[in-house]
């Protein structure tokens, strides 16, 4: 939002102490909080065994105040960083000296990225004049405005095409790629945040979009499921439905919808047409369900909650350890009858200075066989690696802790090919290397390409 829910929705949090979101306050630039605080600005906390190994700071045309960075993701020596000015394509052929490839000036919120082959595709959530790379913002037009997916060829990496776009519903804050028929056709599952005049904060469009492989200019919406209204109910914004992340494993053929008031369960035997097995909820603590990431035995559910909308300063003792944190699900069950089981929860154990916006967010697992391992960005918070096979005791193992800024952090930090990847949100690209033993077989497996809301198994 601006991170993950800012973007253009802001949540403004009305009170540290009960962690209730006042309603949606949107914008299409919303304010920072003010600067933080620290006895020592200039210091750098982290663990001796997380050790950053390279930085690349942004650079125009993604350098204006406003040019965020946002989610990532990766297809061979290369990483993609999407920024709501486009996206920068990176060589990461030698992870201690990444080198810009190309820079896509597209602008858009967020610009959350994916790719599958030759394509790549970028969700806009914020209406547009028209889908071209050229459009400006434009404010509720009755329809004629663009928001939703665009999508470009990446067969040349140093100049990427457009080819086609796309209009969703109520628009796209994040997308998620599901494999189809090989050759054939990819889907997306697109998550809105409400930003169309027709649209309420939290519509619960969930749209399936096929795209054609042969003619991805034909993609287009076939339908979505019902996802039911929230049922925590205090009439917050948090309280519609609709999903904000959508995480699938289609070897296991589920997914885990983080949906703003609730989790749900799904079944993607049909990637088509995913059906709700379940929704939880968790009224207590859980305010913004942001993401969600599975175990790779797919047994096990880590769920983030992103409360405040990323703006707020939420990693402090007043707001305690199980608000603006993971919460850890056990999968129960067989077929139909499967069903979420919470069990414990993490949160990083450093408490931030006032101001600092710090709340859980995007990550991934790292592929340590029989381990229950992931690394995940915290915003201000920094980057976090949690060892979460005891499902009642998570714990953490390693960490990289940046000095406040005036606003900023880790979006989202992924492990690939060996190392931890970090999309800084006004910093740029972080490359981190993880030295824990207890992480060494990582460093042998290898990817082609990862979208980290599209999971798939590694050697046990």
């Amino acid at each position: 939002m601006v991170p993950a829910l800012i973007g253009i929705l802001a949540m403004v949090v009305s009170s540290c102490s009960t962690g209730t979101p006042s309603p949606a306050a949107r914008s299409s630039s919303p304010a920072p909080p003010p600067a933080a605080t620290s006895a020592d600005p200039g210091a750098v906390r982290q663990s001796d065994n997380l050790k950053l190994v390279a930085n690349v700071p942004l650079k125009a045309p993604f350098t204006d105040p406003n040019s965020w960075n946002s989610d990532l993701a990766f297809q061979g020596n290369h990483a993609f960083v999407g920024n709501f000015g486009g996206v920068t394509i990176y060589d990461i052929a030698d992870p201690k000296a990444p080198k810009i490839v190309s820079q896509l000036a597209c602008p858009a919120a967020q610009n959350d990225v994916s790719v599958s082959g030759d394509l790549m595709f970028l969700s806009v959530e914020s209406p547009r004049e028209s889908s071209s790379c050229e459009s400006k913002e434009s404010g509720p037009s009755g329809g004629k405005s663009f928001a939703g997916i665009r999508i470009f060829n990446i067969k040349d990496k140093a100049s990427p095409r457009f080819v086609g776009a796309v209009s969703t519903p109520c628009g796209s804050h994040t997308h998620t790629l599901v494999p189809g028929t090989p050759g054939k056709n990819v889907y997306l599952y697109i998550s809105p945040i409400a930003l169309l005049p027709e649209c309420r904060v939290g519509d619960g469009r969930f749209s399936v979009v096929e795209v054609p492989l042969d003619d991805p200019a034909k993609a287009k919406v076939i339908g979505g499921p019902a996802i039911p209204d929230s049922e925590s109910g205090d009439g917050g914004p948090e309280d519609q439905s609709g999903c904000h992340d959508i995480t699938v494993y289609p070897e296991k053929k589920l997914a885990a919808g983080a949906c703003l008031g609730d989790g749900f369960l799904m079944d993607i035997s049909d990637p088509a047409r995913p059906r709700v097995l379940q929704r939880v909820t968790d009224d207590e603590n859980f305010s913004i369900w942001h993401s969600a990431t599975f175990n790779n035995k797919g047994t096990r559910v880590l769920f983030t909650d992103e409360l405040g909308g990323g703006l707020g300063a939420h990693c402090d003792a007043e707001t305690g350890p199980k608000r603006g944190a993971d919460a850890v699900y056990d999968i129960v069950g067989e077929g139909d009858a499967r069903k979420l089981v919470r069990r414990g929860y993490f949160k990083i154990p450093r408490n931030q200075a006032a101001g600092e916006n710090c709340v859980a967010h995007n990550g991934s697992l790292i592929p340590v066989p029989g381990k229950d391992i992931m690394v995940q960005g915290w915003y201000q918070g920094g980057i976090s690696v949690v060892d979460f096979t005891d499902p009642d005791k998570p714990t953490e193992i390693a960490y990289f802790d940046r000095p406040p800024v005036k606003f900023g952090g880790s979006w989202s930090a992924y492990y690939y090919n060996g190392y931890i990847y970090s999309s800084d949100i006004t910093l740029g690209l972080d490359v981190l290397d993880l030295t824990d033993p207890v992480a060494a077989p990582a460093k042998q497996v290898r990817l082609t390409e990862l979208n980290a809301q599209t999971q798939y198994s590694y050697p046990e």
